[in-house]
């Protein structure tokens, strides 16, 4: 038994609650069966829903569960030798180069077991679940063979079940080009289409399908061949795009009607437009482009201007984000990409959630809704930006349970 069998029901009614999109307005949330029946200001609610047992909020702020939608948070070792290098002058390609960056980190979780990367991504997830997340995406592509991808993917679905928090798992086993298949990048996609992606599909270990497409990783025309091995799998599609130069990649994964292209500082227009017409998310990963000292920034006031949806997340990985606070990039998102704070909360919340394919079970307080939410000790939603190195988090409801 986990502790979150034990963990209160939130069914009732919760109030003494404020809305972060008006703090003025005294809100309530009713939950029955875990699941949200009504949400609105507490001067509206339903007679119906008067008599039933009280959660008071205690004046807290309010807002949906918060969704971290791009993560590497399963892998071994660390890489704090390579911050170091890069502080000292080297760039992310020579890094890679020179035999560190992801093949560094393939080494280490391939020498790992299974029990070992379970205790240590429970131990990251924690800090995130700590800051009000419930819903997670976690990627493989540190193993780069059927058997160590496979374990990165059960650990993912281990960490669901042992923690109650969404977890989609999304295959990116063409994250970079494994050291035994140097020189072999047709070859090794080969394996990655026709063998490592159908075996895992066939487990029930995928949710989605990522490709690193960039000039140290993998080109468009490899990258399209793994879309069309998740395409005939049923699978959607995602893409790190655009992170160092600009390849095309967005548009590409547009054509695959992507759930996301993630990076982006160097998107073209054709991109954004191509993003548009799919409703691909954008998302922004400002811990990446801090830790890696990086200057370009990303084409917001172009998406913005485009109705492309924002989302914003941690990139937890140990190479070149080793984040572990969604908050603190809801700041770096105002601070370094120029986001609004309502912008930087969708980005966390509802846009996050539809990256993820999770539009209708996360990143809002609906009606029909599992209850996610979080309560925070702030008076005011700009307060969530504003703030790091803190921890507001007053209470957590997450899949129906309070657990925290």
């Amino acid at each position: 038994m986990n502790a979150f069998d034990v963990s209160p029901s939130a069914d009732g009614l919760w109030t003494d609650l404020r809305l972060a999109s008006d703090a003025s307005v005294q809100a309530a949330i009713v939950v029955a069966q875990g699941t949200v029946r009504w949400f609105g200001p507490r001067a509206d609610l339903p007679a119906t829903f008067a008599s039933l047992p009280v959660h008071h909020g205690g004046d807290a702020l309010v807002t949906p569960g918060l969704v971290d939608c791009h993560t590497h948070l399963v892998y071994g070792g660390q890489r704090a030798n390579e911050f170091a290098m890069r502080l000292a002058g080297a760039s992310y390609e020579e890094v890679a180069r020179a035999g560190g960056g992801i093949v560094s980190s393939v080494r280490a979780t391939r020498e790992a077991s299974e029990d070992e990367l379970f205790a240590s991504a429970s131990h990251r997830l924690q800090s995130l679940l700590a800051e009000g997340v419930c819903a997670i995406e976690v990627k493989s592509g540190y193993g780069l063979a059927l058997a160590h991808e496979r374990k990165q993917l059960r650990v993912a679905r281990r960490l669901a079940e042992a923690h109650c928090v969404t977890v989609r798992t999304t295959f990116l086993g063409a994250h970079a080009l494994p050291p035994e298949y140097a020189g072999r990048n047709g070859d090794y996609i080969d394996l990655v289409c026709h063998e490592m992606l159908p075996a895992l599909a066939a487990e029930g270990l995928v949710d989605a399908v990522d490709v690193f497409c960039e000039r140290i990783a993998f080109s468009l025309e490899e990258t399209e061949r793994v879309f069309q091995a998740a395409k005939a799998l049923g699978l959607p599609v995602k893409l790190h795009a655009e992170q160092l130069s600009d390849m095309g990649g967005a548009a590409l994964a547009a054509r695959y009607g992507a759930l996301s292209c993630d990076h982006i500082e160097h998107l073209s227009q054709a991109g954004i437009d191509a993003m548009r017409e799919a409703g691909t998310v954008a998302v922004l990963l400002p811990g990446a482009f801090y830790t890696l000292r990086d200057t370009m920034v990303p084409p917001i006031a172009a998406l913005r201007a485009a109705g492309v949806p924002m989302a914003v997340s941690t990139d937890h990985n140990p190479g070149t984000s080793p984040v572990l606070s969604l908050l603190l990039m809801v700041n770096m998102a105002c601070t370094l990409f120029r986001l609004t704070v309502p912008e930087a909360i969708a980005g966390v919340t509802v846009h996050a959630a539809r990256a993820l394919g999770l539009q209708k079970t996360h990143g809002a307080i609906a009606v029909g809704m599992p209850a996610n939410f979080v309560l925070w000790d702030l008076k005011e939603a700009a307060e969530l930006a504003y703030w790091f190195g803190q921890r507001p988090v007053r209470g957590v409801v997450r899949q129906g349970r309070v657990v925290l």
